[in-house]
């Protein structure tokens, strides 16, 4: 060959080099174990995304992109590149259901530019052994700084009409009862309206659903979704299409219809579908997790202590005390003073009645509601400026109660109700926080009862996400836990803000105390696949006394028996685990209050024994830094036997089950508070058959011998 013909196929190689360096491929693919993830870019330049579990198409083709006021970002894209890393680490969480978190996955970035815009736009996925994440990247460029999000192009196109285990797109709330159905049925018109026990309801697509939503298809696949590290942006609901098997990303909008302001370079969460073949994988994916940013806690955080609490609360819930001083705001004596209704719960004797209970029974911490001045004269008000969050009531003694729980060894847990003022808390929250450092507040639960301030927010909205970040982020400053009420529901951010331990944003036991309709026995069963997925929640657990608690309703009920109420300590998991019940109705009970007692609320490891949405779950875990290992197990209202194999144990040794059950003759309805406690001799190799009346459940606690 002259040397003529070798610089000419030199150049020529060059130019093809070049060429697919300009011009690469429009189609990327990426996996990890059995998930599979491909991304293109169709003829007119739309991204989209498809997810594979095997052989099993999970996602179907679907769309992908962001409305900006400033453009149109969901086609017209050219690929200008793609980069592809893998991850496989350990990490330590400061607290949670295991010691160590595995994350390994695959990330792809893909790098777009708008043809007739210029504009910048990245997608980038993680791809796990157990489902995909995805988000947009805007980077920093010339052109484009601050934009205006007006809609979201993210679609789920699935391969069928799967069941869904779902509860309406509400702005406001996440407390509806869950509903079971073909995603052809949805339609929330009905329940939406006839849900008049929630206080604030704001739904105006009937063909809405919120997130986690929990999805089964007839060929046996199971698909979470939802989103991961929720910050500074909208929650993203569902819309079903009129042929329901394309979902689309729904955002809640502020008070002008925008959905989020935002300045480049920024980051949306990452919309998360969680895909496996076997329920039980569902309930241990860590995936949302590891889509988290790690602690900012810093290394000092021996602070952050879960914890069970007593409280002054079930009584309110029940009619039996108020959380207001007065009757109304207007009723006074002549010096202007409050008239006290001679009913208000949170009074110093009654306080230290429950640290007394809280101090006998082993219990850490006592919360106290109702402490403060201002409860007359808020709900449905809309008022601003209600609380102040310092000032408490005559009948209640900061000082003498902080010095008598100390005494006792217990801890008092703030509470801060908010009624819905945002804005007036956000004033006032460095004032409420020295307070709780004053006087050894070492946690505080925050509520947020009633409409927005500022008005036209929605609390699941970008304003409202953002304060309850400045919230989570004022708490680590003051080294306080908290426990958000009312708030949008959580996206795994407990790994960056550890202080931040239990949210409620669902429907949670106190319904049944003020409803007649309360939590159907399969309520408890659909949590762990819906509202938990990401993070814990402060389901308040633990009722003892299951028929004629409630003030003027002797008719009202729990829909569990008393055991199921044990195996709920497992089953939906919060390292704050409040012991809900009066001191009287435990003391009734000694022999089963043991269990509360000594189930432990952080854990070394977490085994999902078997699990199926709606109808049963069944959990073993590790409590952290012990030999002993805890069970429950909960069915809906269908009897049924839970089988426990018990190779999570360490080989070898010789442990004793002590089980507290469903008797018999219990029965949700009929005779709940029927139970038996038996001991069995087990090791690793040792099955256990454990039976769950109709709405019942089953505890376990194993020891070493």
């Amino acid at each position: 060959m002259t040397k003529l013909k070798q610089v000419l196929y030199l150049l020529a190689g060059l130019a093809l080099w070049q060429h697919a360096i300009a011009q690469p491929a429009a189609r990327v693919k990426a996996a990890m174990g059995k998930v599979q993830l491909q991304f293109d870019l169709d003829k007119e330049g739309a991204p989209q995304y498809a997810v594979w579990l095997g052989n099993q198409k999970a996602i179907l083709p679907s769309a992908l992109g962001l409305v900006l006021q400033q453009g149109a970002l969901n086609k017209g894209f050219t690929l200008l590149s793609s980069t592809t890393t893998t991850t496989d680490t350990t990490w330590q969480p400061v607290w949670g259901e295991q010691a160590n978190i595995t994350d390994k996955h695959t990330q792809v970035v893909v790098h777009l530019q708008h043809q007739s815009t210029g504009y910048l736009l990245d997608i980038v996925f993680r791809v796990f052994a157990d489902g995909v994440g995805f988000r947009y990247q805007m980077p920093q460029q010339k052109n484009l700084l601050h934009c205006v999000v007006t809609d979201e192009s993210t679609a789920f196109r699935l391969p069928g009409n799967y069941k869904a285990f779902w509860i309406p797109g509400d702005y406001d709330t996440n407390e509806y009862e869950y509903t079971t159905s073909r995603l052809t049925e949805i339609d929330n018109t009905a329940l939406v309206k006839n849900s008049t026990d929630i206080a604030v309801r704001v739904t105006p697509d009937n063909r809405s659903v919120q997130t986690p939503l929990m999805l089964k298809g007839d060929d046996g696949l199971y698909i979470n979704i939802h989103e991961a590290a929720l910050i500074n942006y909208p929650a993203m609901q569902l819309h079903v299409s009129a042929d329901s098997l394309l979902l689309r990303a729904s955002l809640v909008p502020d008070a002008y219809g925008n959905k989020a302001y935002v300045q480049a370079p920024f980051h949306t969460p990452w919309r998360t579908i969680i895909i496996s073949d076997k329920a039980t994988d569902i309930l241990a994916s860590k995936m949302i997790l590891n889509l988290n940013e790690p602690s900012k806690a810093g290394a000092n955080t021996s602070w952050i202590q879960p914890m069970k609490f007593a409280g002054v609360w079930w009584e309110m819930q029940t009619g039996l005390s108020t959380w207001s001083y007065a009757t109304a705001p207007d009723n006074t004596d002549a010096q202007g003073h409050l008239i006290p209704s001679g009913k208000h719960g949170a009074n110093t004797a009654n306080v230290k009645r429950y640290i007394d209970f809280a101090a006998e029974s082993g219990i850490p911490g006592v919360l106290v509601e109702g402490w403060n001045v201002g409860w007359e004269d808020w709900f449905g008000n809309w008022k601003e400026n209600v609380f102040d969050f310092v000032t408490p009531y005559p009948d209640f003694d900061v000082t003498a109660l902080q010095q008598y729980a100390a005494a006792k060894g217990v801890h008092l847990i703030m509470h801060n109700e908010t009624s819905g003022s945002a804005t007036n808390y956000e004033r006032n929250m460095d004032t409420a926080f020295r307070f709780m450092k004053q006087f050894g507040y070492p946690a505080v639960k925050t509520g947020y009862v009633g409409k927005i301030i500022p008005r036209g927010e929605h609390h699941d909205g970008q304003w409202m996400v953002n304060h309850y970040e400045r919230v989570a982020q004022k708490a680590l400053q003051y080294q306080v836990m908290l426990d958000a009420h009312e708030a949008v529901r959580p996206t795994g951010l407990q790994r960056t803000y550890p202080n931040w331990m239990a949210c409620e944003a669902g429907r949670g036991n106190e319904y049944n105390a003020f409803t007649n309709n309360g939590n159907a026995p399969e309520h408890e069963t659909i949590l762990p696949f819906t509202r938990l997925m990401g993070g814990p929640m402060d389901y308040t657990p633990g009722i003892f006394k299951l028929k004629g608690y409630a003030a003027g309703a002797p008719d009202r009920q729990l829909h569990t028996t008393l055991a199921k109420q044990l195996a709920l300590y497992v089953t939906i998991y919060s390292p704050l685990q409040m012991v809900s019940d009066l001191p009287e109705n435990y003391r009734a009970h000694p022999d089963a209050f043991r269990f509360i007692k000594e189930v432990a609320v952080d854990w070394d490891d977490t085994k999902i024994l078997e699990a199926e949405p709606g109808d049963y779950v069944t959990i073993a875990r590790k409590a952290k830094g012990k030999p002993d290992w805890f069970i429950g197990g909960i069915t809906d209202e269908n009897s049924r036997v839970a089988t426990v194999n018990c190779s999570f144990l360490e080989k070898g040794k010789q442990y004793q089950a002590t089980i507290y059950e469903d008797a018999a003759n219990a029965h949700w309805k009929n005779n709940p508070e029927a139970y038996h406690i038996r001991t069995v001799p087990v090791n690793s190799e040792s099955k256990l058959s454990l039976p769950l009346s109709a709405g019942g459940g089953v505890a376990v606690h194993i020891a070493l011998k």
